[in-house]
């Protein structure tokens, strides 16, 4: 039994006619007949009499009908909620620096347009954001790493770099005065790390790498998954360490820690939305998309804004 003849058998029985029925659902009077008859063999059982001028439902006939109108309406109640779901509900994987210091930012400005929307937001390191979102958990991802995987778009939308955080002593305040920032300097410092798997470790890995500085070479005085934390121990004294320059601003900003920027190439990063490559993308996702790479503009130069 398929729906198309459950379609078929509904609109013949409300028409009265197998003509009528053909031209409503759009389809040949042969192939709603076929419809009918592939439904009674099925069923063993006569569901209409044809004669020259009308029809005439069978006692089991209308019972079909009944059964078929309320499962032809639970289906249609199934779709609509399935697309007013998806129409309504977004679902984000965001690493720590986007879920942290994007969104709280994109998303009201998103809701201003589109105040039907609503998001379901899931955080973690930038790793696990990739694979779940590889096995469908997300609609769309928001992470700090690159992505080859060719069923996969990955597309940067913010321009972001790393740099160095210290205590606010008078030790660091004159090493601030400094042309260039003595970056090997800074790094004989107690450190505070990241941990492996977030995009923001492997932007400090990277810059590390191109000063030719392995994790060995460091003092570690600790690692921690949470940023906040982090910049927390910083500001009291246990270390320095490197992160992301948008996380950092609002303790600068508080003269809470000193920030260093640092002069290679190799400590800026972008960050990125990931989503599925297919056709069957929704376009309340597609509006999503669009408005967040309208609303960072990644420069041409690779400059941060």
């Amino acid at each position: 039994m398929e729906l198309k003849q459950l379609k078929s058998y509904i609109s013949v029985v409300e028409c009265q006619s197998f003509t009528k029925a053909a031209k409503k659902l759009f389809l040949s009077q042969p192939t709603v007949s076929t419809h009918i008859q592939k439904l009674e063999e099925e069923l063993h059982t006569r569901l209409i009499k044809r004669t020259t001028k009308q029809i005439e439902v069978t006692p089991r006939g209308r019972e079909l009908y009944d059964c078929a109108c309320e499962m032809m309406k639970r289906w249609d109640n199934l779709q609509q909620h399935w697309n007013n779901e998806t129409k309504q509900m977004i679902r984000i994987g965001a690493s720590t620096i986007p879920s942290a210091y994007i969104l709280p930012q994109l998303l009201p400005a998103y809701g201003k347009t589109h105040p039907g929307t609503y998001f379901s937001i899931y955080q973690s390191n930038s790793q696990e954001i990739l694979t779940r979102l590889q096995q469908g958990d997300f609609d769309i991802g928001l992470i700090g790493m690159p992505v080859q995987d060719s069923a996969l778009a990955c597309i940067p939308f913010y321009q972001d770099r790393m740099v160095i955080i210290t205590p606010v002593s008078e030790y660091f305040l004159s090493l601030k005065q400094q042309e260039p920032v003595p970056v090997k300097t800074l790094l004989r410092s107690p450190i505070i790390l990241r941990e492996k798997r977030s995009g923001s470790r492997k932007s400090a890995d990277r810059f590390l790498e191109s000063l030719h500085i392995q994790e060995e070479d460091l003092q570690v005085a600790a690692r921690i998954n949470d940023q906040e934390a982090i910049k927390n121990l910083v500001a009291q004294g246990l270390g320095i360490s490197i992160l992301s320059e948008c996380a950092a601003r609002n303790f600068e900003n508080e003269k809470r820690i000193l920030v260093f920027e640092l002069p290679n190439e190799t400590s800026r990063r972008s960050l990125s939305v990931i989503y599925p490559k297919n056709d069957m993308m929704h376009p309340c996702l597609k509006q999503f998309v669009s408005f967040v790479m309208q609303f960072y503009t990644v420069p041409e130069d690779g400059a941060a804004d």
